[in-house]
């Protein structure tokens, strides 16, 4: 084996330096920041509607998959459809801009990069709100889906919105804790980013925890349907779920990750 080729195959086995993972995901977060506000509304319609996925796919293997014990660990897996479809996809999610966009902030903390965050996090979420009312509609008023699955729709539903605002923020912590963790393990997992988006996702699921976007698809259904009310949607599920993921997505995770790199990209260290 030559010099060469021996230099590549010990480059390609080596797994990327924290501080380089930082720099990925930094310089990621910053090209959003920049992107054009009508980009990130389309799409995170785009992805609010492609999350709805992982609804269906929970629905479809509930109906159809037999009743036995291990039943709940499978249908988990349809939770990961979603999840694909939208990160694969590159879309906007609001729980993968608590860390991405975090980064650029607290490398500058000034007030204009705090407004550009808070200004972009408005605009996806919103947007992301958005494409789950149309995915929900979609499910609720038309034949686009089996009907067989309406029943488990509903289901998956009420069950998501049924804990009360203090349980839902608790649950919304894990969730965001490790969105934020699949978003640091992709820059250095591009060879297996399919089974970590679906290992990743999974745990989510198969933990009972809550993710803001899918669980607007939820929340929306069932307001739709006449099956709860604006006020417990709101304040029962929404805003302690999404501030459930806020915390586990930028102030555990992301401070975590910055705490151990921080001394590494300083640009002037101390001798």
């Amino acid at each position: 084996m030559t010099k060469h080729k021996e230099k590549k195959t010990i480059e390609d086995a080596t797994s990327l330096a924290p501080r380089l993972i930082y720099e990925v995901i930094r310089r990621e977060g910053e090209e959003e920041l920049q992107r054009p506000a009508k980009s990130l509304i389309w799409s995170g319609i785009a992805a609010g509607l492609m999350i709805s996925f992982s609804v269906l796919g929970e629905a479809i293997l509930r109906t159809y998959l037999p009743d036995m014990p291990s039943r709940h660990l499978i249908e988990n897996l349809g939770y990961s459809f979603g999840f694909l479809l939208v990160i694969l996809g590159r879309l906007q999610l609001f729980t993968e801009n608590t860390i991405t966009t975090v980064f650029p902030l607290v490398a500058k903390p000034t007030l204009h990069m705090l407004t550009n965050v808070l200004k972009l996090w408005g605009i996806v979420l919103a947007a992301n709100v958005v494409g789950a009312l149309a995915a929900a509609s979609l499910f609720a008023f038309t034949p686009a889906i089996p009907s067989d699955l309406l029943p488990a729709i509903a289901a998956l539903s009420e069950h998501a919105l049924g804990y009360d605002p203090a349980t839902a923020f608790m649950r919304a912590i894990p969730a965001g804790i490790l969105v934020a963790a699949l978003v640091w393990m992709i820059p250095q997992s591009t060879h297996s980013v399919f089974w970590l988006i679906v290992a990743i996702t999974w745990l989510i699921a198969a933990g009972d925890f809550a993710h803001i976007v899918a669980g607007s698809v939820e929340m929306w259904f069932l307001l739709v349907t006449g099956a709860t009310t604006a006020g417990d949607a709101v304040f029962a599920f929404f805003l302690p779920v999404l501030a459930g993921n806020i915390v586990g997505g930028t102030l555990v995770f992301t401070m975590l990750a910055w705490g151990q790199v921080q001394e590494e990209i300083d640009e002037n260290p101390k001798e």
